[in-house]
C-alpha cells in the first residue's frame, strides 16, 4: 500500500511568503491522521519547507536538507541543488517518492527526487494531489480579492480540501515577512527584501 496525497501550497504576497499544509494522512482507502503537520521552520527559522509524500521521508529529506542549509550558510539555491543531487544519486534516497516546497525572504523552489529545482514562475506554486485545485485558487485570490498571503493560503487549501478527497481543512501555515524596516531621522521606511 502507498500512502497518497497532500495539499502543499506556497504564496508570496504583499510582503509575506507562505507555505501552508493540510493535514491529512492517507493509506490506500483510510484515513490515518488528520492533524499531521507537513510544515517545517529550517535554518535557524529562515526557510520554511513544505512536504508531500511519506511522512518518514519528510523526516529524513528535512534532516538532509537542514544540513545542507548550515554547510551552505542559509543559500537556499545552492542548498536546494545539493539536496537534489543526493536524493537522485544516493541509493537510499533516491526510493523516495515525494516532492518539497522550499521557501527564503526571496526564492521559491520545488525540489524533487529526480534532480529537479523548479524556481516559481509567479508567486505560487503547489503540490501534492490537491496542488492544482489550491494553485488555481490562490491565483484568482491574489488577482480578485484583497486577502493577504496567509489568508491566501488557508482559502486556497480549504477550496482544495472540497475536490480532493486526500486533503483536509486541518492547515498549517508558517510565514515570513520580506519586508525591511529601516528608520531614517523619525521615520520608518518599509522596503521590499530583494
Amino acid at each position: 500500500m502507498k500512502i497518497k496525497g497532500t495539499t502543499i501550497l506556497s504564496v508570496r504576497h504583499k510582503g509575506k511568503v507562505t507555505v501552508g499544509g493540510d493535514g491529512q494522512v492517507t493509506l490506500d482507502v483510510t484515513i490515518l491522521k488528520h492533524g499531521a503537520r507537513k510544515i517545517r521552520r529550517l535554518y535557524h527559522n529562515k526557510v520554511i519547507v513544505g512536504f508531500a509524500g511519506a511522512t518518514a521521508d519528510a523526516f529524513t529529506l528535512f534532516e538532509r536538507f537542514d544540513q545542507k542549509l548550515e554547510q551552505y550558510n542559509g543559500n537556499l539555491l545552492r542548498a536546494a541543488v545539493e539536496l537534489a543531487k543526493d536524493w537522485r544519486t544516493d541509493r537510499v534516497l533516491r526510493h523516495l517518492e515525494a516532492l518539497m516546497i522550499a521557501v527564503s525572504m526571496d526564492k521559491s523552489l520545488i525540489i524533487s527526487g529526480t534532480g529537479d529545482v523548479i524556481e516559481s514562475d509567479d508567486a505560487v506554486m503547489a503540490v501534492g494531489s490537491g496542488g492544482p485545485y489550491a494553485l488555481a485558487a490562490a491565483r484568482a485570490f491574489i488577482k480578485c480579492s484583497d486577502l493577504d498571503a496567509s489568508e491566501i493560503t488557508r482559502e486556497a487549501i480549504k477550496i482544495a480540501s472540497d475536490i480532493c478527497i486526500y486533503t483536509n481543512d486541518k492547515i498549517v501555515i508558517e510565514e515570513l515577512d520580506t519586508t525591511v524596516e529601516e528608520k531614517v531621522g523619525n521615520k520608518k521606511i518599509i522596503k521590499k527584501k530583494h
